[in-house]
């Protein structure tokens, strides 16, 4: 189930989806191959809403007082078989990267709900040795992705390293 908040700009449009760019069938669609690569059971509900809310739901539930771009809320083991855990995405940060890495809204999009989704399946970046990097790197090709949020940070870290032992070498 994808539920859709757009944020203030578009909320009076007859049609908020179209306004956005977005398709819910096909982003239903996505949401469903990448449940099944990811090998979640159960629903998934996907709140698409602004920044505001999302620093509501990041400041409530994580002690973090600012916007971000994913949140993954995954299901009580109680519930597991019947649903997954809930995403919430903020359609104006999903912007803001998009047009960063050059893409549309619907693509950042299907790369924040497969990396909430690894979340929801028990992945954490954070305090993993890259076991959730290199599953989204496998996701995202089968998925045929850009690069995703891990990727993203990762990146500039190597660059740096590189340029910093090319710089030592030079010395």
């Amino acid at each position: 189930m994808i539920t859709l908040e757009p944020p203030r700009s578009v909320a009076e449009a007859s049609d908020p989806w179209r306004e956005l760019g977005l398709s819910k069938a096909g982003l239903s669609r996505f949401v469903r191959a990448a449940q099944t690569q990811v090998g979640l059971r159960g629903e998934i509900a996907v709140l698409l809403a602004d920044d505001r809310m999302l620093r509501r739901l990041n400041r409530e539930y994580r002690g973090k007082n600012k916007a971000t771009d994913v949140l993954s809320f995954p299901a009580m083991e109680e519930l597991a078989e019947v649903t997954a855990g809930d995403l919430a995405v903020s359609l104006e940060t999903a912007q803001k990267q998009a047009d960063e890495h050059g893409h549309d809204l619907a693509t950042e999009l299907r790369v924040l709900l497969l990396h909430g989704m690894l979340h929801l399946n028990g992945m954490d970046h954070e305090v993993d040795s890259g076991e959730m990097a290199a599953r989204e790197a496998e996701l995202r090709k089968k998925l045929r992705l850009p690069n995703g949020l891990i990727a993203r940070v990762e990146a500039p870290k190597t660059q740096a390293m590189k340029d910093a032992a090319k710089k030592a070498a030079r010395r």
